[in-house]
């Protein structure tokens, strides 16, 4: 049983720090200028009610993830019209 402990611990370990990496890398990113005047460009009521409850980073986390749906939601909207 030790033995199996000595060798998954440092799999197990190594595992972890890889997945903390991928959960830290986009909280070291910063915000530009550029992100934040096209965010209120193109904000919505409720994406500005975000900012006040979630703070920048968040809302334009989900501003960004809203705006790559939209393409492929087009596309989708535009082949059920065809059929």
């Amino acid at each position: 049983m030790a033995g199996l402990l000595v060798v998954f611990f440092p799999l197990l370990l190594l595992a972890f720090l890889l997945f903390m990496e991928r959960v830290e890398e986009p909280l070291r990113r910063g915000v530009t200028d550029t992100q934040v005047e096209a965010f209120l460009d193109t904000a919505s009521r409720e994406d500005v009610d975000n900012v006040f409850r979630y703070g920048v980073r968040r809302s334009l986390e989900r501003w960004r993830n809203r705006r790559r749906r939209l393409p492929k939601l087009a596309a989708l909207v535009g082949r059920q019209r065809e059929h």
